[in-house]
């Protein structure tokens, strides 16, 4: 099997089999994301691709879970993925889960028809980075979507029936805008109802626009107390049956679980961490490249 460059998984991918599709990102601008700033995007040749998958075959006698990459693969055109999943199925029968990295614009980029043909062909989940619901902040990080994208592109991977996972990032508005971040946040995660959510704390990644407006002053560290009291009002507001992914390396309280049954004891952590943790006081939160 052949990978090119840095190559990146969701860590509830761990087990997964990485099959490496497409190269890159097709936005490659947000300005705290240094994934792939060695490559350009490019959609793999399918044979190249075909032969990645067999030798995965005579690798692993036995495959649960398949997680394709790079940054957006529904980038690529609709024809070229479904032959990937038929691929896929046909070669791994026994694997219970394909997933892959896509942009919420590649989602409305495609039909809500070319969606279900994705999806019955073998697609059974997509993450994807929301990042923000505040307008200003999504303007600033570079992100090349809006939150009615966002609502828009979530709509149709629903109906097309392809569940989903969002990201976001506490602290992404800084100290400035902490408040309308994670306000404007919920909002959109209320309105959506992923399947999944996965939150992760700030770390600016070396290399970045971000670390460049990091130093030059131009973007502020939210504060360790700023980052637990977004996540204190995402629980307290949040009122969505999905999973919740916040065990995340980065995360001030790891914790995991099915949001509503877990909720009460999400926040009694939380809130015991305000109270107790002195570090909270902090002026600067304390996070480690990914």
């Amino acid at each position: 099997m052949q990978y090119e460059g840095k190559v990146y998984r969701p860590w509830t991918e761990a087990k997964s089999i990485l099959i490496q599709t497409t190269l890159g990102c097709s936005i490659n601008t947000c300005t705290f994301c240094s994934m792939f700033d060695d490559k350009r995007f490019k959609v793999r040749d399918i044979e190249d691709v075909f032969k990645d998958i067999e030798q995965a075959r005579v690798t692993y006698p036995l495959v649960d879970s398949i997680f394709l990459i790079d940054g957006n693969v529904m980038a690529a055109r609709t024809d070229y993925l479904v032959k990937i999943l038929d691929k896929l199925r046909s070669t791994f029968p026994e694997a219970n889960k394909v997933s892959m990295y896509s942009g919420l614009n590649d989602f409305r980029r495609k039909t809500v028809s070319e969606l279900k043909e994705i999806k019955d062909a073998g697609l059974d989940m997509c993450y994807s980075g929301l990042e923000s619901g505040d307008p200003v902040v999504l303007e600033r990080i570079k992100k090349r979507m809006t939150a009615e994208h966002a609502i828009e592109g979530m709509a149709m991977a629903k109906e097309a029936g392809i569940q989903t996972l969002l990201s976001f990032i506490f602290g992404l508005g800084g100290r400035e805008r902490s408040t309308e971040h994670i306000v404007a946040t919920t909002e959109i995660l209320n309105i959506t109802q992923p399947e999944e959510i996965a939150p992760m704390a700030l770390a600016v990644q070396p290399g970045t626009v971000m670390e460049q407006e990091v130093q030059r002053g131009e973007f502020i560290m939210p504060t360790q107390m700023q980052v637990l009291e977004e996540e204190k009002y995402l629980m307290e507001n949040l009122n969505i049956d999905t999973f919740y992914w916040g065990d995340h390396g980065n995360n001030l309280v790891p914790q995991k679980g099915y949001f509503l049954d877990s909720k009460a004891l999400f926040l009694a952590n939380l809130n015991r961490v305000i109270k107790a943790n002195p570090m909270a006081c902090d002026n600067v939160i304390q996070t480690f490249s990914w």
